[in-house]
């Protein structure tokens, strides 16, 4: 006698086809949003994912959910690297340069996205447990700089969102170069004689 497939198999195999979705989603938004700004609609992300508009429903009951979880991946993925490419293998002292530069790189490849992140939720700020691992994140690198010397003492967490608001905006607008700015900012930072 042969058992059937026992429900644990299915409801697993269900689950990883539900999140392969998700991802699927998420990554097709992601493009279009960078590319195409605020004008995107659920109809065009399940196009693009090629799954069907119900699937994208399913995972995000409306664009401003699908919205901010791409904003979310996105924190996501600047947290990360604050976490490993800017601690490891860069130059004593740098560790804050790199992390301003990867967001401002960020920033500026999708400038769409940005855009539907402030249209949807008011702010491209992070937002609640996220914007607290950045804080952390970020405290992590300005201590770093500064026992290596290269940053003055009283470089603040806030003086680092005050430059990525300036970032932002400058990249946002297209109202200047945003690498120079960094590179002006940058002086403001270094340890004063």
């Amino acid at each position: 006698m042969s058992m059937p497939d026992a429900p644990s198999s299915h409801v697993r195999r269900t689950r990883v086809d539900a999140e392969r979705n998700r991802e699927r989603v998420l990554a097709a938004a992601r493009t279009l949003f960078a590319d195409q700004g605020v004008d995107v609609q659920m109809a065009d992300v399940a196009r693009a994912a090629g799954v069907g508009v119900g699937t994208v429903y399913r995972h995000f009951t409306s664009r401003e959910a699908l919205i901010e979880a791409a904003a979310e991946q996105r924190f996501a993925e600047i947290l990360e690297y604050a976490r490993t490419d800017c601690r490891h293998g860069t130059t004593s002292g740098t560790a804050l340069e790199r992390y301003l530069r990867h967001v401002g790189e960020v920033l500026s490849s999708d400038r769409g996205l940005s855009a539907a992140v402030l249209s949807a939720m008011g702010s491209s700020a992070p937002r609640g447990d996220t914007l607290a691992r950045l804080a952390d994140a970020v405290a992590e690198l300005i201590e770093s700089d500064r026992a290596a010397g290269g940053l003055r003492t009283d470089v603040t967490v806030g003086d680092v969102y005050m430059m990525v608001g300036g970032l932002s905006g400058i990249i946002r607008t297209g109202s200047g170069d945003w690498r120079r700015f960094l590179d002006l900012a940058f002086q403001g930072l270094l340890p004063r004689a």
